[in-house]
């Protein structure tokens, strides 16, 4: 027996294909409805049905996979996560379809304005029940910068800085900008919000000037489950000053482990308690209902991996055209300012392999960079808990090769092995997603996070 809940979130895109490179070809994947909301409310009913803590949707500012051969050409090829839609305009037809699943959402720092942000956040909360979080991210790509931006992306770095600022403002909108006992609804005294009891935050700063109140009342969360997935130094502090949910990418026991111990170190230096932090792996899972029958259906999957749409990704996760490299000769260690991270992954993962593009191309054509798991509902079970037990994590962000009908087998045929082990929840507590991650009644920021100081900035500033 665990001895913690183990937390399952499916990782997933608003596009035909998001990590796997060619499987949008298999015969049962359903990547190309991601136009029809049905879908999306089914694939939400499902994830409801199997105990899943929510659905985590990634999400760019640009097309980042336009390295490869100096063109998006091969990730429109592959489905590369082009095309892409909003993952927001979905949501609230999936949570009207659920009553506990979470939703999260990322949002760029670098290119939304937190103004903006915070009411976006503010209202998918409110259509939710409280059960919206915040991917923070800072946005990598030339194309986010050339599209969305001023067409200079700027240094790793400042976008961190940025990041900083803009969570300040957000936390003062949404912790201290309202009361909660602002909106009175008085007929009598014809008073619906109370302005005595509504600040302006009066906010002046290097990167924003916003001196107004908040467009939206209190949420049921205030402030929604912030996550991070930062994989530099930078992205690290920031996740261990701020996140709840913080999405790691190991690919061995013993990475993950060093990189959980040493995030759970630095926020309690941070001041907070390191084991309010929800560390999710990121994994695929290939499962049949014996060893042999995952294994097979696991070659099947490899046989339609894409070559070039592996390259797609891979490129634009690291700013490096692989194109230039020969498919069979080894990769040797190289610097790139934005994907550091996906490099050093590969090069440090096994120091006696020498990983050629292809080597490289064949991992990851299956789910992303995260590990894969194939084997029978037990050998599964056995895997996912000795991570959690071995890494010190709280669960995992599940990937899928075969969109829905990867999560739909898991759900069918893990789930409740996992169950019968008391391994993951037969029934939801708590309404919130904050109370999915922590426990009931822990719908708002602890006491030890640094968002939870502005629940009464206003007051303090003088109103």
């Amino acid at each position: 027996m665990l001895s913690r809940r183990m937390r399952l979130f499916a990782f997933e895109f608003q596009g035909p294909a998001h990590l796997s490179a060619g499987l949008w070809r298999h015969e049962n994947d359903q990547g190309h409805r991601y136009k029809d909301v049905r879908y999306w409310t089914e694939y939400a009913k499902l994830l409801e049905e199997g105990r899943f803590d929510g659905v985590f949707f990634a999400d760019n500012a640009g097309y980042r996979h336009d390295v490869y051969q100096g063109s998006a050409a091969g990730a429109l090829a592959d489905g590369a996560q082009l095309p892409a839609n909003d993952p927001a305009l979905v949501i609230s037809a999936m949570a009207a379809a659920t009553e506990n699943l979470g939703f999260g959402l990322t949002g760029s720092t670098t290119y939304e304005h937190p103004y903006s942000l915070a009411r976006k956040f503010s209202t998918l909360d409110h259509l939710t029940d409280g059960r919206i979080g915040w991917n923070l991210v800072t946005s990598y790509a030339e194309s986010a910068a050339r599209n969305v931006g001023n067409g200079l992306l700027p240094a790793h770095d400042e976008r961190y800085e940025v990041a900083a600022e803009h969570l300040e403002v957000c936390y003062k909108l949404w912790e201290g900008s309202w009361d909660d006992d602002a909106v009175v609804r008085d007929v009598e005294r014809c008073l619906y919000a109370d302005p005595k009891r509504v600040h302006d935050i009066n906010h002046q700063g290097k990167y924003f000037n916003v001196p107004g109140f908040a467009l939206c009342e209190p949420s049921p969360q205030r402030t929604p489950v912030i996550f991070q997935a930062g994989g530099s130094s930078k992205g690290r502090a920031l996740a261990a000053a701020h996140a709840e949910g913080v999405f790691v990418n190991a690919v061995s026991k013993k990475a993950l482990r060093r990189q959980v111990d040493a995030l759970r170190l630095q926020a309690a230096e941070s001041g907070r308690d390191p084991r309010s932090l929800r560390v999710l792996q990121m994994l695929n899972v290939v499962v049949a209902e014996t060893d042999e029958l995952a294994q097979a259906k696991y070659e099947q999957y490899r046989k339609l991996v894409s070559y070039s749409g592996a390259m797609a990704r891979y490129s634009g996760w690291t700013a490096l055209d692989m194109s230039q490299f020969d498919p069979d000769v080894p990769l040797r260690h190289v610097k790139t300012d934005a994907g550091q991270t996906m490099v050093d992954l590969f090069s440090k993962m096994d120091p006696d392999k020498e990983w050629t593009p292809r080597d490289i191309a064949e991992f990851i054509g299956i789910g992303g960079s995260g590990p894969t798991i194939v084997g029978s509902p037990q050998t599964v079970a056995d895997e996912l808990i000795s991570w959690v037990e071995d890494c010190d994590i709280d669960g995992f962000n599940l990937g899928n090769a075969v969109k829905y009908q990867d999560i739909a087998d898991f759900i069918e045929l893990v789930v409740p092995e996992l169950q019968r082990r008391e391994a993951v929840w037969t029934e939801y507590a708590g309404s919130t997603l904050r109370e999915k991650l922590h426990g009931p009644g822990t719908t708002r920021l602890a006491e030890d996070h640094p968002g939870h100081k502005y629940a009464h900035a206003a007051l303090a500033a003088g109103h």
